[in-house]
């Protein structure tokens, strides 16, 4: 498929398996793509694994919650490809010890709020703050910033990913207000359960079971499937979507919780 020909594009959290995913699919329909991870090491794995399939990446490190770190991404992006029309922000903090802290508004550390806050929402605005000027330049792009169903429906535990992710939504209708008429739009992709390697580590099996019953279709997320939404939103096909929350869950969010058993 050839949807992206041309087309440069930035993922974000790109060594995960939401990033990776996302990563292929977009170098599979012609994008060239900029790995970016805090994981350097990882992120050349997965533009290692671009490139043997017949794409162009390249690798990127850095802590985007870092503004210096975020605009080198962008920088870095443009001097190796001469123009950004693409950004996925998809960086999150998804290790289980760190989650493990992320309890309820009375046992929040501050240290755990504010390091939530800075990975899971500041990081997308500083993304947003330096590749914005660079898709104006290149006459638009499609910034598709990934939130979560936890900010949309509380939980017991997770309050500062959550929060910060309901910021995420909020930000993306902004990006969207601000920069539409520069040809720059923007949209959120709100996940389900997704089964990844951090989702699986993080929940135990009993949580993924009650979990799996919740959705309406016979089977739970892939990261493939966000990764064809994301190609989806990047490209011109979705060209009159701006400033919306896309739910992605199975349907999960669809009912009430009394009828998960069915």
């Amino acid at each position: 498929m050839s949807r992206l020909v041309g087309k440069v594009a930035i993922v974000t959290g790109g060594a995960g398996g939401i990033g990776g995913a996302t990563a292929q699919a977009l170098a599979s329909n012609g994008a060239s793509v900029a790995v970016v991870d805090v994981d350097e090491a990882k992120a050349a794995d997965v533009a290692a694994e671009v490139i043997a399939s017949g794409g162009e990446a390249i690798a990127l490190g850095g802590d985007l919650s870092v503004e210096a770190d975020a605009a080198a991404a962008v920088q870095s992006t443009l001097a190796r490809f001469g123009r950004l029309d693409i950004l996925h922000n998809n960086a999150a903090l998804t290790a289980s010890d760190f989650l493990s802290r992320d309890t309820t508004v009375t046992e929040m550390a501050l240290e755990v709020w504010e390091r939530s806050v800075a990975v899971n929402l500041s990081s997308q605005m500083l993304m947003c703050k330096h590749a914005i000027p660079a898709m104006v330049r290149a006459g638009g792009g499609s910034i598709i910033n990934m939130s979560s169903g936890a900010a949309l429906s509380a939980d017991s535990t997770r309050v500062a990913y959550a929060v910060a992710k309901a910021g995420v939504n909020t930000l993306t209708m902004y990006v969207a207000t601000s920069h539409g008429k520069q040809g720059v739009r923007a949209n959120t992709v709100v996940p389900g359960l997704i089964l990844t390697d951090a989702v699986k580590a993080h929940l135990g099996q009993d949580t993924l079971t009650g979990l799996a019953k919740a959705t309406l279709t016979p089977y739970v997320g892939r990261p493939a499937d966000i990764a064809d939404l994301v190609v989806f939103l990047a490209s011109d096909q979705s060209r009159y979507i701006t400033g919306q929350m896309i739910r992605i869950d199975g349907g999960m969010s669809a009912h009430v919780a009394a009828r998960t058993d069915r």
